[in-house]
Order: C-alpha cells, then sequence, then structure tokens
C-alpha cells in the first residue's frame, strides 16, 4: 500500500490561504502608496521593522549557531540580498507603473522559472511534460506582458514595471535553488530568516540611500504611511512567512504551489475594490495558461 497523502483539513487551508491574500495585499499597497513612499525605501523599511520584531525570537538562536552564520556567511548574504533586496524592492519598483494584477500574475509564474533555473543552472534534468508545461505557462507571461496585444509583443513596447517583475521573478528563482542546495543543516526557521534580513537591508542600503540622494521624496512621514509600513513588515513578511513553512510542513511541498496562484485571484478582487481596476479579458487569458502549465509540469 501507498503512503496516504497529507490531508488538506482546515487549519492547513488557512494557513496555505493567508499567504497568498497577505501578498495580494502587498501589491495592492505598493500601488496605492506611489508617489508617497519610494520603492526602495518601503522595501528597507519593511524588512527593517520585519527584523526588529523578529530580534527577540533570534538573539538566543544566533548565539548558539553563530559558528554555522561564519562559515556559511557569504551564501546566505547572497540569499538575503536576492529574497529580501531585489525580490521585494524590484516587486515596488514594477507597481511604480504596473498594475497589481500583471505584477501577481508575472509572480505566480515562478514555479516554471524554477523549472528552467534549475534546468540551465543547477544540472536539473527536465523532463518533457515540464518542457510543454513550461511553455504553456510561458505563453501565459507572454500574454500578460502583451496586455493581450501582440504586436505590442513584436515591437518590444513592453511596461517596464512588467519587466520589473519578471526579473524579480528571476531573482527569486535563483535564491530558491540556493535555498534546496546551500541551506545551513538545523538552522532555526526564524533565525534562518533574521539572518537574511539583516544581510537584505545592509547590503541593500546604498541603493536606498542613491535613491534618496536622487531627488526622490523617500517618505511622507504620516501616522497613514508608518501604519502601512507596519502592516507590510508584519502580514506579508513575517506572517507570511511562517504560515507558508507551516503549511508546506503539514501537506508537503507539490499542493502549496497552486495555492500560490491564489495571489492574482485576490489581487483582482483588492484591485476592483480599493482602485478601481477592472480585470481585462488578457489578464484570464494569462491566469489560465500560467496555471495550466504549472499543472502540466508538476504532474
Amino acid at each position: 500500500m501507498g503512503e496516504r497523502p497529507p490531508s488538506l483539513d482546515p487549519s492547513a487551508l488557512l494557513l496555505l490561504t493567508l499567504p497568498p491574500l497577505f501578498w495580494a495585499s502587498n501589491a495592492i499597497i505598493g500601488r496605492l502608496v506611489v508617489g508617497s513612499i519610494a520603492p526602495l525605501a518601503l522595501n528597507n523599511l519593511r524588512w527593517l521593522v520585519a527584523g526588529l520584531l523578529l530580534l527577540p525570537f533570534a538573539v538566543r538562536p544566533l548565539m548558539r549557531h553563530a559558528a554555522l552564520i561564519r562559515a556559511r556567511w557569504r551564501m546566505l548574504a547572497l540569499m538575503g540580498f536576492l529574497a529580501i533586496g531585489c525580490y521585494n524592492s524590484l516587486q515596488y519598483l514594477a507597481l511604480q507603473t504596473s498594475t497589481p494584477m500583471n505584477v501577481t500574475l508575472i509572480g505566480s509564474s515562478g514555479p516554471i522559472f524554477i523549472l528552467l533555473i534549475g534546468s540551465w543552472f543547477f544540472n536539473e534534468r527536465m523532463t518533457a511534460r515540464q518542457l510543454a508545461g513550461g511553455t504553456v505557462s510561458m505563453a501565459g507571461v507572454l500574454v500578460v506582458l502583451a496586455h493581450g496585444q501582440l504586436d505590442l509583443l513584436l515591437s518590444l513596447h513592453i511596461n517596464g514595471g512588467d519587466l520589473y517583475m519578471l526579473l524579480a521573478t528571476l531573482c527569486w528563482s535563483v535564491y530558491t535553488w540556493l535555498l534546496r542546495r546551500h541551506r545551513p543543516p538545523g538552522l532555526p526557521l526564524a533565525l534562518m530568516l533574521f539572518v537574511q534580513i539583516a544581510f537584505g537591508v545592509v547590503l541593500f542600503a546604498p541603493l536606498v540611500i542613491a535613491e534618496a540622494l536622487s531627488g526622490v521624496t523617500v517618505m511622507h512621514w504620516s501616522w497613514q504611511n508608518g501604519a502601512i509600513v507596519l502592516y507590510v513588515a508584519i502580514f506579508p513578511a513575517l506572517l507570511s512567512y511562517f504560515c507558508w513553512d507551516r503549511g508546506v510542513t503539514r501537506v508537503g511541498a507539490q499542493l502549496p504551489v497552486f495555492f500560490t496562484n491564489l495571489t492574482p485571484v485576490f489581487a483582482a478582487v483588492m484591485s476592483a475594490f480599493w482602485l478601481g481596476d477592472l480585470p481585462q479579458p488578457y489578464h484570464l487569458v494569462g491566469l489560465v495558461l500560467i496555471i495550466a502549465g504549472i499543472r502540466l509540469a508538476q504532474r
């Protein structure tokens, strides 16, 4: 008899549904604060606050695992730079000119980019089914990038924000492979996140300073913007991270991939409600192709 698959009970369902909801809200907020909080500053403030909130839970494990962190600091620094610095900064940059729907749809193609990065750079063999699934999903991404208009794609008139999000997704895919191959064994979850936050915030600080020196208003200080920074630090950052980890622990690694497809769905509802930005037919076509490709590749 085969091993019984993990059951998706109500608590596991909640653990896997909350992160896409929070990620979608992060995209909406990134769009709402355009002109009010600079994108790189928002990202670094977000993770700085998250790191300070996490600090009390990381101090003792940090002392116990100091030798392991010193031995692996270069890889941890690279992972922090890609995940904490690059991915989120590029996402907020994308939202300066793109829509939450486009950004979350491109981001939802991450599993396919992970397959491609693994094949190209990590010597992972890609099956014919995975190649077919990747092709279908990439067709969905191209539909989103072209806003459903093939002539825009052929003339390379692509929204710069969409390209930023494409680059962010590539950064996340590389980070995922590094995490799979080089995560230090025995490093607690909270400490792992704290160390990555610390490296990401420090390594991206010069770019935030350059952003401020360029004449961009870093932040209009108000209680509303302060509340926004606190929200994105707690919910899309910390709480999503821990809910997702617990959910994957409960049900395995394959099923949660499909819950990430809820992110553009939640983003569509929130965009219509808060931004008055209704989904377009090409969004639905792109979503169907991306999900179908991932489903085909994961079979």
